[in-house]
């Protein structure tokens, strides 16, 4: 079977979600915990899931391999408890299932196929207007160089100013498009928004740390400080195969340290889910479960 070519592969989620009630009842509890009411630090990690046989890990996230669809099933299946599962155009042609792969031609640039260099902390498309909820990392092959670094706004919060935190809830902040979305349009700045939203002693947090500004020098100052806390009062998890990482995206941003691929067949490769809570506010933006919003001039 070809792996991971299913675009907009609306037979492919429905075969997972029958597959859902399969799960440990154990998993399935935590899941759906964790999705009702996040943990303070906004990341589950699951260990020790089966994850089939593994060909060569490809050379480019789209390339087709030999390897069957029994973890793609498994992260589908997983993501069916947490909201419903969707693509993005832009996003390796709209998969509801990508693959991160190192690639040589982006080995230095801010994209999840990247490796030589610090992947900085974002929110998973801060400036998009249906970014997921939950983003979801399967770890088909790990590398001991590769830390996935974690970062919550709860962590970070106590190390902040009054002062900072109600400049970050002001809509004084505007965020870029990333690259990946603009298809050789001009990029362009986002309407101004606030980082911090909802209540002050649980907020809902956007941030990008490439990609957004403020628009006023006090802004600026307070966006600089909330990354030195994130950073400050990050995790670290080093992934290995069979381990599932789910991130709330409204509470957590992440990022990766650098690492050195080989490009043999043996490098680090993960499998990547979105999933959102509220599929009919895109119902204007999307094909099926493929969102295809456009950005840019």
């Amino acid at each position: 079977m070809c792996s991971a070519l299913y675009v907009d592969d609306e037979a492919l989620v429905r075969s997972a979600a029958q597959r859902t009630a399969l799960l440990p009842v154990g998993l399935r509890d935590r899941v759906e915990a964790f999705g009702a009411h996040p943990e303070p630090l906004g990341c589950l990690l699951l260990r020790g899931l089966p994850v089939g046989h593994l060909p060569p890990t490809p050379v480019e996230p789209t390339t087709p391999t030999t390897k069957d669809d029994a973890s793609e099933l498994l992260l589908l299946s997983v993501a069916n408890l947490l909201g419903e599962p969707v693509g993005y155009q832009p996003e390796h042609g709209g998969d509801v299932v990508q693959n991160i792969v190192p690639v040589r031609s982006s080995s230095v640039r801010q994209t999840s196929t990247s490796s030589r260099v610090e992947l900085m902390f974002h929110t998973e498309a801060a400036f998009h207007p249906h970014r997921p909820r939950f983003l979801l990392l399967l770890c088909l092959r790990g590398d001991p160089q590769a830390r996935t670094t974690v970062a919550s706004i709860n962590a970070a919060l106590p190390h902040l100013s009054s002062p900072v935190i109600e400049t970050l809830f002001q809509p004084r902040f505007r965020c870029a498009v990333d690259e990946s979305y603009l298809h050789g349009r001009n990029n362009v700045l986002g309407a101004p928004i606030a980082v911090l939203t909802g209540r002050h002693t649980n907020p809902a947090m956007v941030f990008d740390e490439d990609l957004m500004v403020g628009t006023d020098e006090a802004a600026d100052d307070a966006l600089r400080q909330l990354g030195e806390a994130l950073s400050a009062h990050h995790d670290g998890i080093v992934l290995e195969s069979g381990d599932l990482v789910i991130i709330d995206n409204d509470m957590v941003v992440h990022g990766r340290s650098p690492f050195a691929p080989r490009f043999d067949g043996t490098d680090r490769w993960l499998q990547r889910a979105f999933v959102v809570t509220n599929l009919a506010a895109s119902h204007n933006e999307r094909t099926g479960r493929m969102i295809t919003t456009v950005f840019g001039d």
